[in-house]
């Protein structure tokens, strides 16, 4: 019998283990012969990654496959084929150290030197060197006590010992260099700052034993996503001249030709290195990522067609062997698996997952919805109503909502089983995700919607979505809330200091301070230091804008309470502009609560944080909201 009960009351059987055990997932595919090959991060080991082999475990704890260059990691291990049998190299959180194994006797010995100091040396994007002697990847080294004190390389591991070698120097970022097939030359994607690598990145390319490089593609203006060689002659990049990410053809004498002109984004942001947008099936025919669904771009015939799957959101992953896709995908009630797709049969098999979603009555179903902003702008937006079978809302109440704003801020939402988001809806409370101006996957004109503009564009859209949604009678308009982390932290809490739409906000390891996260103000990573320079404007002479935005010089606009959650060991929003924003909440008046996590880095990773995380959020929107959710601790805030 269904029960008639207040939002927020319902109680539900996905609970917040269920949230913590989905905070894992895959993290990187490959394959090697025949062969699957992929690492998952594992929330009950204390975040760490695991790499698995056709499903075997390889390494056990405390191996921790993962790097922090750019802080954020890139791809960590690679297969090679050696005399003495297939070998593994992978990087370990713990000394960021790049070491060799036998899959089949896995004792990993180090390939690289200890540092000096703690995480001096990291290493990133590892692929194979010639004959597969060597590892070739991006070395970053710390040279100094500023976060923003790092150099970079491109560098050979010799698999025997020898000493590691530099192969080119370029830029201040680059991607790890990809060897020609006849071994003649080797290809990178570099910038400088202040670009981010969907700004402008340049396609680079040099003979193998010198360092002097041309320049392929790319520009201030244009940005390579990923490239891959093609032939002898040739690369494959994804590149976006005309505004969107399209596949190119580059030759090593400059020639370039755009393989299906589309109006629709192929590629997406480099946040971390080793992203595969595409992948090739046979000359001519390339597997692609149509937005987020999987697709076969036909040369021949200058298209790009979808393939039929039930799975709507393919990840960054792609990898082809003989004809079969394997990648990670997702739908709105499967989280993402690990699948092989046949493309000859359409024949799909799950790696990982593949079950009957456990509560499945329970869980949303997102509503794809497009808004419209004030000067006429589409605001994209997915719309998560509550849904429990064993519960019905009272008679004239609308429930509550949450929305909820992706990080990035350059990234996306996408219509997947998110069980943070049915932990709420099954308890009555709704959430829509908003794809805001600065979102990607709508072209570049739709992401530079935000430049000089974050604090803004952001911050009306999401309200505008917000308002729309209390206008029409789907929300409550008293019970509007903004949640985020990252940079959908600092969207929540700019917010809640500039417009009056929202009861309360959860910020979670945000930027807060834009001054701080300069490269002059030192509290952010290199790869970020200078990102505020295209969100924001340049210093000195948007300097007045730094201070009129930012939500720690607004503390006195602050419309209402806040949940602030932070890891202790954040490099790239660390806990100080935290520490300072509730320093100078206390007193006022303001119920706030501030939760801080040891051991947790951005994002967070071990169970216990995330249970803990998602428990106080939903004891703070009953305080905030008037309802008393069962079977949560009571969240103390103060004033």
């Amino acid at each position: 019998m269904v029960k008639i009960a207040a939002c927020g009351t319902w109680t539900s059987p996905i609970g917040s283990a269920d949230v913590a055990e989905a905070g894992g997932g895959l993290q990187w595919v490959d394959t090697h012969r025949d062969q699957v090959w992929w690492a998952t991060s594992r929330p009950d080991e204390g975040g760490r990654v695991g790499l698995l082999r056709d499903g075997v475990d390889l390494l056990p704890a405390p191996w921790n496959v993962r790097n922090r260059v750019h802080e954020y990691g890139g791809r960590p291990f690679v297969v090679l084929t050696t005399p003495d049998g297939d070998r593994v190299a992978f990087t370990h959180w713990a000394d960021q150290r790049v070491y060799l194994f036998d899959p089949d006797n896995p004792e990993p010995t180090p390939l690289t030197p200890e540092p000096e100091r703690h995480h001096g040396l990291r290493y990133s994007d590892l692929t194979a060197g010639p004959h597969d002697t060597e590892v070739w990847c991006v070395r970053e080294t710390v040279t100094g006590d500023a976060r923003t004190d790092v150099h970079r390389d491109l560098v050979a591991i010799p698999l025997d010992g020898s000493p590691v070698r530099v192969i080119a120097a370029s830029h201040h970022f680059m991607t790890g260099p990809r060897l020609s097939p006849d071994g003649r030359h080797v290809a990178w994607v570099g910038w400088n700052h202040p670009a981010m690598p969907w700004d402008g990145t340049e396609l680079c390319l040099a003979p193998i034993g010198t360092s002097d490089h041309v320049v392929l593609a790319g520009g201030p203006d244009e940005a390579i996503c990923q490239f891959e060689w093609d032939t002898d002659n040739s690369l494959l990049a994804l590149t976006d001249p005309d505004g969107w990410w399209n596949l190119h053809r580059i030759g090593i004498d400059g020639s370039r030709k755009n393989l299906a002109p589309v109006t629709e984004e192929l590629g997406g942001p480099m946040w971390r290195l080793g992203h595969r947008y595409f992948a090739t099936i046979n000359p001519g025919r390339y597997a692609v990522l149509r937005g987020t669904h999987l697709a076969v771009l036909d040369e021949r015939t200058g298209t790009v067609t979808d393939v039929d799957t039930d799975l709507p959101v393919w990840s960054s992953q792609l990898t082809v062997h003989d004809g079969v896709v394997v990648d990670g995908a997702a739908g709105p009630h499967d989280e993402t698996a690990l699948v092989t797709l046949d493309l000859s049969n359409g024949e799909l098999t799950h790696l990982t997952g593949g079950d009957t979603p456990p509560h499945e009555a329970y869980l949303p179903i997102p509503e794809e919805r497009v808004f419209t902003g004030p000067d006429g702008q589409d605001i994209p937006a997915y719309v998560y109503a509550p849904r429990n079978p064993e519960y019905a809302v009272p008679e004239g109440e609308k429930p509550p909502y949450l929305v909820h704003v992706h990080g990035g801020p350059t990234s996306r939402a996408v219509p997947v089983l998110d069980t943070d988001f049915a932990y709420f809806t099954s308890r009555g409370i709704g959430v829509v995700s908003v794809n805001y101006g600065g979102s990607t996957g709508y072209g570049r004109a739709f992401r530079e919607r935000l430049r000089e503009q974050w604090g803004v564009v952001d911050v009306n859209d999401c309200a505008t979505v917000a308002q729309a949604l209390a206008d029409e009678g789907t929300a409550d308009p008293t019970r509007l809330a903004i949640r985020g982390g990252s940079a959908g932290g600092w969207t929540a809490a700019a917010s809640m200091t500039t417009v009056k739409t929202y009861r309360c906000a959860m910020i979670a390891f945000p930027i807060l301070d834009l001054g701080g996260w300069t490269g002059d103000g030192g509290e952010t990573h290199d790869f970020e230091s200078r990102y505020v320079e295209g969100l924001v404007g340049a210093l000195p002479d948007a300097a007045q804008r730094y201070t009129d935005r930012s939500p720690s010089h607004r503390v006195d606009h602050l419309a209402g309470p806040v949940l602030l959650l932070q890891g202790l060991e954040d490099e790239i929003c660390p806990p100080d502009q935290a520490d300072r924003f509730v320093a100078a909440l206390d007193g006022t008046g303001i119920p706030h609560a501030y939760l801080t996590f040891e051991g947790e880095q951005h994002g967070f990773r071990k169970a216990e944080t995330i249970t803990a995380a998602i428990e106080a959020e939903l004891s703070f929107y009953g305080q905030v909201f008037g309802f008393t959710p069962p079977d949560v601790p009571h969240l103390e805030l103060r004033t």
